[in-house]
């Protein structure tokens, strides 16, 4: 792992980073405020190459690695957290697409949501299975040559804005060797979406349940084998977990840079804020924090580029520690702020409501101290 990024590398974080500012600073807050799903700016990002980066060039993808992704995802994330994290989702369910899908689903689908013209949504979470993502109940019966869906998800990002659902369904036995992947249009009849959920952050997002009665979808839309639907749904939790950690390292270093700011700004008993020792440890505390939980990203990022054998432990890492590091700091920044952090002029109070789920999806913190405690402690990891 070289620390260092090559020029490629930040000529590409510096195209994030002015399409961060240009298309996603001027509205984040309004999109925040309003409920809007910025479908626009996705379609934008996708002429950058931003909804594939890391799906196949066979569909339109750039095929780049990891690594190369989180640094698109940071550069964003510092402005917007909220809209960059849908569209991490939308680039792994592309990214699914391209490596499991048929030749006739790659091809249907594949360069529409490349570009951004279409987008997909990841439907995994149930009711009654979150983290036991095992146990979920949607089951995919054949009929002749196709599959009829049953049941019911929740929490799913984009729910109803998307044009294409990744669906998790039992078409087996008990357990995860029982689970199937589908590519299923979001308007296919007999799909129903629930009310758009009124939450604390992440409101340029719709997410709603979905309800499936008897959804018809052609058997060549399963992705991968039947039964491997477990195995794709964990492959895309690894990225996952590394593109969420990123989003939170981008969220924190917005919040330190505000913060940054605001302390050579404001004034208080005839100094600086930057001129009080006490600040000044807060600020080198929060560099410092956010530094480590950037490089644990990258190596994890870097752990799955190269196929490694641990890059699942490396990646459940990164996500706890980058998560509650990344949470930390915004609420750090804001208390830096005192009463002006707590009022929407200013995105501290966005950024902190924004990151608090991140310690929650694509797996809680504490399902990622299981995953590596058992890598430890049951196959003896070695984390040298």
């Amino acid at each position: 792992m070289d620390l260092e990024l090559t020029e490629e590398q930040r000529a590409f974080a510096q195209a994030a980073r002015d399409y961060a500012q240009g298309e996603l600073a001027p509205h984040a807050a309004r999109w925040d405020a309003e409920g809007i799903f910025p479908r626009e700016a996705f379609a934008r990002a996708g002429e950058l190459g931003f909804c594939a980066i890391y799906a196949s060039e066979a569909i339109g993808g750039l095929g780049l690695p990891r690594l190369d992704a989180t640094l698109v995802f940071e550069e964003m994330a510092a402005v917007d957290p909220s809209t960059t994290a849908f569209l991490t989702i939308h680039n792994m369910a592309t990214w699914m697409v391209g490596q499991w899908g048929s030749a006739e689903v790659r091809e249907q689908w594949g360069p529409l949501l490349a570009s951004g013209e279409k987008l997909a949504s990841y439907c995994l979470t149930e009711p009654n299975a979150g983290s036991d993502a095992g146990s979920l109940a949607t089951r995919a019966e054949r009929d002749g040559g196709d599959f009829l869906i049953s049941g019911a998800k929740a929490f799913i990002s984009g729910g109803g804005d998307t044009d294409l659902l990744v669906v998790m369904a039992r078409t087996g036995g008990a357990g995860p060797s029982g689970v199937s992947a589908f590519a299923v249009p979001a308007d296919a009849p007999g799909i129903t979406y629930g009310r758009k959920e009124e939450k604390m952050g992440w409101n340029s997002q719709s997410t709603r349940p979905i309800s499936f009665e008897h959804v018809r979808v052609p058997a060549r839309n399963m992705l991968g084998a039947e039964g491997e639907g477990f195995k794709i749904a964990m492959k895309g939790l690894d990225g996952g977990r590394i593109n969420i950690g990123t989003c939170s390292v981008g969220a924190a270093q917005g919040a330190l840079d505000a913060a940054r700011r605001y302390m050579d700004e404001r004034r208080q008993f005839n100094r600086k804020l930057s001129e009080f020792q006490a600040l000044q440890f807060k600020l080198a505390d929060m560099a410092t924090h956010l530094v480590a939980a950037r490089q644990m990203v990258r190596l994890a990022a870097c752990k799955l580029d190269s196929g490694s054998a641990d890059a699942g432990t490396y990646c459940a890492m990164a996500k706890r520690f980058a998560t509650d590091m990344g949470f930390q700091i915004c609420l750090d920044a804001q208390q830096i702020h005192g009463g002006y952090g707590y009022l929407r002029d200013y995105p501290l109070e966005r950024l902190v409501r924004d990151t608090r789920v991140h310690q929650i999806l694509e797996g809680t913190n504490e399902i990622m101290r299981v995953i590596v405690a058992r890598q430890l402690l049951e196959k003896g990891a070695d984390i040298r």
